[in-house]
């Protein structure tokens, strides 16, 4: 007779809820996919030859990264094993957070229009700003005795920091030297004293930026964005007015924030023999047979702070070119300068006049390097090449006409 041997359902169960998946059990990626990726590993390390495991073979790197860069996100089987009753629990939270991240999109769309309401009581300290700096008007005698208030503190402040009394003297005025109106170049040196748009202005540029008499700040109403308005004064370098730079937000599904959606910018009407954008390089060309001389001249974009207003394309999502991503960098560079324009400078502006706003900013000059702006520019070396080729063309052509002019030689002498 056989034996029965019973069952130990209470191990059994004991084995079962041991294997059920948890948080705790259950791996991020899918099990089978870390277990390749493990038993790969593992076969290398064993081996004594890194380079012959997973390393060592970029096809398998390669897939494994793809397959597991498709599983983030994936359900691990936790959630579809509980039980209906908690399930149906879980469910309702989902609910009460999507109406959190309702009410997140209402916040976010209120600040927004916050900001444009408070935009309309700046204004009018704006329009003051802009009068004192053009010499349109002269300070009041009431504004003169707040801001000196001001200045002596600030003359304390800085004593303090030092120990001593400051050493900077105020110079005494000159009688004879001619009258100067308003604050002279008083946005190229706010603009200057920011590190990063101190990268974008060249010597060429300065001249054009003289004329900058103002920049402000407009809120759209049509859709959220803003639009920066730079105001110049007539000059010998465009015939524009007003340059501007338009950016539109979209609002994030999920968290409800404000991001930038894009940019439109303003084309610029440059006069011909001032276009920063461009510059015209000079070459003399000394043929090698002929050994006549001629002079070559082509046009090449130049770097320029106006290179700020031009509309960058967004890259197709699936466009992993260098050039695409040099594109994605630089529109990235353009939105941060944006936020800081919008942000710092032109609520700030005396401070950035002054250089204090590099000490509140905490920012340090000799944290950046030369190649910070380079994502900003787009350089043409094909030309150069182009040029060589011109070269070689003609004195191909000069051979053939050589060869074509002059009798066949018998080869058998």
């Amino acid at each position: 007779m056989a034996d029965n041997k019973g069952v130990d359902i209470k191990t059994d169960e004991n084995k079962a809820a041991a294997e059920a998946p948890t948080p705790q059990n259950t791996p991020i990626f899918t099990a089978p996919m870390a277990a390749a990726a493990a038993a790969a590993a593992a076969s290398a390390i064993a081996g004594g030859d890194i380079e012959g495991g997973v390393a060592g073979n970029p096809a398998l790197l390669n897939m494994l990264q793809g397959r597991l860069g498709s599983l983030i996100g994936a359900s691990s089987g936790y959630v579809e094993a509980l039980p209906k009753a908690v399930r149906e629990r879980v469910d309702v939270l989902k609910h009460l957070q999507q109406q959190h991240a309702e009410i997140d999109k209402r916040l976010h769309m209120e600040i927004y229009e916050l900001e444009k309401k408070y935009s309309q009581q700046y204004a009018p300290l704006y329009e003051r700003r802009n009068a004192i700096v053009q010499g349109a008007a002269e300070p009041t005698e009431q504004e003169k005795a707040a801001a000196a208030e001001i200045a002596a503190k600030e003359k304390e402040e800085a004593d303090a920091a030092d120990g001593e009394a400051s050493g900077i003297k105020e110079e005494e005025e000159d009688e004879d030297a001619e009258a100067v109106t308003g604050i002279p170049e008083f946005w190229l040196t706010a603009l200057k004293n920011h590190p990063s748009l101190a990268e974008l202005i060249t010597e060429r540029d300065e001249e054009a930026l003289k004329f900058l008499r103002d920049i402000r700040l407009v809120y759209l109403d049509e859709t959220p964005g803003f639009r920066l308005e730079f105001s110049f004064g007539a000059n010998p370098f465009f015939s524009n007015e007003t340059l501007t730079k338009t950016y539109v937000y979209d609002q994030d599904e999920l968290a409800g924030a404000l991001e930038f959606s894009h940019a439109q910018g303003s084309e610029i009407d440059w006069k011909a023999e001032n276009d920063l954008s461009v510059t015209v390089e000079t070459k003399k060309q000394r043929h090698k047979t002929t050994n006549r001389t001629r002079v070559v001249k082509k046009t090449v974009p130049a770097q320029t702070f106006f290179s700020f207003f031009a509309t960058v394309e967004e890259p197709d999502s699936d466009d992993e070119s260098e050039a695409a991503e040099e594109t994605r960098d630089r529109i990235t560079l353009d939105y941060e300068l944006a936020d800081d324009l919008k942000e710092k400078i032109v609520p700030n502006a005396v401070d950035w006049f002054t250089g204090k706003a590099l000490e509140y900013e905490g920012i340090d000059e000799d944290d950046y390097e030369d190649e910070f702006m380079d994502d900003y520019y787009e350089d043409d070396d094909d030309d150069d090449a182009s040029d060589d080729d011109d070269d070689d063309d003609e004195d191909q052509l000069s051979r053939s006409a050589k060869e074509a002019a002059e009798p066949p030689q018998c080869k058998n002498q």
